[in-house]
């Protein structure tokens, strides 16, 4: 099927401007998640980087809702009163019928309030909620799925808490709106439509359950949506009542909406819906004060990288580590969803072009995936250990030899060199050499495995034969488990690893979204996406060459497995061709994109959905008109102006390029950043001034001047289209 743009355009500059006077004060924001100071998996991130934003922009009108859980809550959360005195009459009802409702901060950057709800404290109701859903929405939960039933749980108790607050309010409530993500928050948004309570609801879904189950079967999902029986799929695999709930979820929420277009066509034949807005997922974007900061990061994590390598390979460092290249991968255990499969094959291959052309980079690909291990690899720990006794006795012969030199230069002589280490010097240094003898390859994986000969990574590896071996331009490294500060083995965080290297591969076959990549971007480390994840079409579609923005996307939707593979060995070859000054080039336009990806532009789609379902849900007190995209709307960036135009000028037939042609090559880093600059539209020229209005209690409209935003509107619906014209010509046309 193809992938039609719609009105849920992730167009930035085809995003239309807010009423700057929507009367927020009168409107009160429920943000409902399983992953509210939950840490599970992406959804979190979501929640937590969007917080600042939102909370920002609503005050003390923003309340999320999540589960409790007392190991979080003791990390996460500061515990106080609540400020609202409906919310508090409305915790206090709850917790005086048997409930346990607690409210406070959660500890992240905005500090928003959030209520969380113990569903451990309301389990003796599962019975009769679950007999309840049936007999209202004829959807029934099984005893045995432990996780659908803290779905149900938890929906019933936020319905409830919804409902006594609109109650504890009285005459004087406020208009209710509640968000809610992903199915295991879907029952109470069902039960609020069943309940009729007065809240204006949106549904989120970050990724279709029946969509991430069956592309782990290995089906041809994209080519094949429109074949599939749901309801069969779905009851195979024995989710047919997850199913349910999500489905019905977004079939009754006021406004639907999904984090990309790629998921919004899979919605719209798995959900039967078509999504009324794509929300793209953001991130805080930190910006540098210099350029030449995230530079030094990357060097300085770089460093740290190279020690680990030091200890892992040795005895086998017959490779220049100023010639190495790290790259990884990095998320969940799924196999082919996240692409794992296709690295490895791609990885194999990139070994023999390295070889047979005689390269001297030498590349060592991680994969940081959490595995069932029972503990770390004690030839992996020996190795560190080895490094260790190694830079030990290294300071202590050069301890000897300053002091030795320091004597020699005060008495005013040179020193004799053949005096300045003894006998023992020498022995202690043979020692340490000896014990770096090793008569076994370095390990490919850092832990022991406990389902070594089944694990679908290990035996790719041992098909594809990247065992380290000393001919192999290729080395692989599985560490199969999260990174952490405080490890014995690479004792660095997540971010400090992801700086460090020079490439993220994220060749997934199923990505609703893509953290990773995202993270890679504001980082300013090059990375590989594809055309099936939402991030690689959201900058395939703002990006006229992603390829020099250091953003390769790699196409799984209309090539082959084994020309998908070709590509990305293609991408990776010639990503080692580059120089290092070519590297650094490429990093500062990859840090410049981090602003596509920053909250502060992203977050405008959840506003405009936000004031959609306002309007569906309460008519007569809020409206809209939406205005359908037109071709002219979007901007590219557009191909950087040191990048000649010719593929075949700007990629190398030959390993054996010319260091001297390189660095002949134009390139003004401000004049470029300017450029760039100017792609990013801020919120006031951000485009077409659509029709949002409060209507006031007689039913006319107010809060804004009818002739002044149609004249706004009128002026500034002219748009540039995409590589038509200068970004400073669009943004004057806008400004005019």
């Amino acid at each position: 099927m193809p992938l039609t743009r719609s009105l849920s355009v992730t167009s930035l500059t085809g995003l239309e401007d807010w009423d700057d006077e929507f009367d927020q004060e009168n409107v009160i924001l429920f943000e409902v998640a399983w992953e509210v100071a939950n840490k599970v998996g992406g959804i979190y991130t979501v929640i937590q980087t969007k917080a600042k934003i939102t909370a920002d922009e609503w005050g003390d009108n923003y309340v999320l809702i999540g589960p409790y859980f007392e190991h979080n809550v003791r990390t996460q959360v500061e515990l106080i009163d609540p400020v609202d005195p409906a919310v508090k009459r409305a915790i206090d009802s709850m917790n005086s019928k048997g409930c346990k409702v607690y409210f406070g901060r959660w500890l992240i950057e905005g500090s928003p309030y959030v209520v969380l709800l113990d569903i451990g404290s309301a389990a003796w109701n599962l019975d009769q909620w679950k007999s309840e859903l049936w007999d209202s929405c004829t959807v029934g939960i099984p005893w045995y799925d432990r996780e659908a039933n803290d779905a149900v749980l938890f929906g019933f108790l936020t319905a409830w808490f919804l409902g006594e607050f609109a109650a504890q309010c009285g005459e004087e409530r406020p208009f209710i709106l509640a968000h809610f993500h992903e199915w295991l928050a879907g029952v109470g948004l069902i039960l609020a439509r069943v309940r009729k309570l007065p809240v204006a609801t949106i549904f989120t879904t970050h990724a279709t359950l029946l969509g991430r189950y069956l592309c782990a079967g290995s089906v041809d999902f994209y080519n094949n949506l429109a074949n599939f029986n749901v309801d069969k799929e779905a009851g195979d695999r024995q989710i047919y009542h997850r199913y349910c709930m999500e489905r019905a979820a977004v079939h009754c929420t006021h406004v639907f909406t999904t984090v990309s277009q790629i998921t919004a066509v899979e919605a719209e034949f798995l959900l039967k819906r078509k999504p009324d807005f794509v929300t793209p997922n953001g991130l805080n974007v930190k910006k540098f004060s210099a350029m030449h900061e995230f530079q030094n990061l990357h060097a300085q994590s770089k460093a740290r990288i190279q020690e680990f390598v030091r200890g892992h390979f040795y005895g086998h460092l017959d490779f220049d580590l100023d010639k190495t290249l790290f790259f990884f991968i990095a998320g969940r255990y799924e196999f082919s969803n996240k692409g794992a499969d296709v690295f490895l094959e791609a990885l194999a291959r990139l070994n023999y072009l390295l070889r047979v052309n005689q390269s001297d980079k030498t590349v060592i690909a991680f994969f940081i995936m959490p595995a069932r291990t029972n503990n770390f690899n004690v030839e992996t720990l020996k190795g560190q250990a080895v490094r260790k006794q190694l830079w030990d006795t290294a300071n202590t012969v050069k301890e000897k030899f300053g002091k030795k030199l320091y004597e020699s230069l005060l008495v005013g002589k040179l020193p004799d060199m053949n005096k300045m280490l003894d006998k023992e010097d020498f022995t202690m240094m043979k020692r340490a050499i000896f014990a770096t003898q090793r008569q076994s390859l370095p390990p490919v994986c850092s832990h022991n495995m406990l389902d070594d000969a089944t694990d679908p990574i290990l035996n790719t590896i041992r098909r594809v034969g990247l065992f380290n071996g000393s001919s192999d331009r290729v080395k692989v490294i599985f560490h199969p488990e999260f990174l952490s500060s405080t490890s014995p083995l690479l004792p660095l965080d997540y971010e400090e690893f992801v700086r460090g290297c020079h490439l993220g591969a994220f060749p997934s076959y199923y990505e609703p979204w893509g953290y990773t990549p995202a993270e890679c971007t504001v980082m300013g480390i090059p990375s590989i996406s594809t055309n099936l994840s939402g991030f690689g079409c959201f900058m395939d579609e703002h990006i006229a060459d992603p390829t020099s923005y250091g953003i390769y996307i790699l196409d799984r939707r209309y090539r082959g497995l084994d020309e998908s593979c070709n590509q990305l060995t293609s991408f990776l070859y010639s990503f080692c061709q580059q120089t290092r000054r070519q590297r650094i080039i490429q990093r500062n336009r990859t840090e410049r994109l981090s602003d596509l990806l920053d909250w502060k532009y992203l977050g405008r789609y959840y506003t405009y959905s936000r004031h959609m379902a306002l309007a569906k849900a309460f008519p007569d007190n809020f409206t809209y008109e939406p205005h359908e995209p037109t071709a002219a709307q979007g901007f590219r960036y557009p191909r950087p102006a040191s990048v000649p135009p010719s593929p075949s000028i700007s990629r190398h037939s030959s390993p054996h390029h010319s260091e001297t042609e390189e660095d002949e090559e134009r390139y003004d880093e401000e004049e470029e950043a300017e450029k760039d600059r100017q792609n990013i539209k801020q919120p006031e020229v951000a485009g077409t001034v659509p029709e949002w209005r409060r209507r006031s209690k007689k039913g006319s409209i107010d809060a804004s001047n009818a002739s002044t935003t149609s004249t706004a509107s009128i002026a500034s619906t002219t748009s540039t289209p995409s590589g038509n014209s200068s970004p400073t010509s669009s943004l004057v046309e806008e400004r005019n």
